[in-house]
């Protein structure tokens, strides 16, 4: 995976107790099949991300196992309503074992 962190954007970090807030999450990450030839017409090693996984506090927001049918560098867009002040958490699990995480503090105003 790339070294570069997640873009994040999250349309308001101190939401009003029921309000809706999007959120929006872009890794760099190849998202290689390992079915398609490189130049010299050997396969590429597959190699993608294997989970992505969204929580605020304890609650699972949303659980995404992608498969090798995504473009690279795959983006996500999802809303949940604010209930509570806590921390958005979210990972990608590349299949060969790292996790890369993203953090954003909500607030309730």
């Amino acid at each position: 995976m790339s070294t570069k962190p997640p873009r994040v954007w999250v349309s308001n970090l101190k939401p009003a107790k029921g309000e809706l807030v999007r959120v929006r999450a872009q890794v760099e990450h190849p998202m290689e099949s390992g079915l398609r030839l490189d130049a010299n017409g050997q396969l590429r090693p597959r190699h993608i991300i294997s989970r992505f996984e969204a929580r605020f506090g304890p609650h699972l927001l949303l659980s995404w196992e992608p498969g090798i049918n995504i473009s690279p560098n795959p983006y996500l867009e999802f809303t949940f309503l604010a209930r509570e002040a806590g921390e958005l958490v979210m990972m990608w699990t590349d299949e060969k074992g790292p996790t890369i995480e993203a953090r954003r503090t909500i607030a309730l105003a």
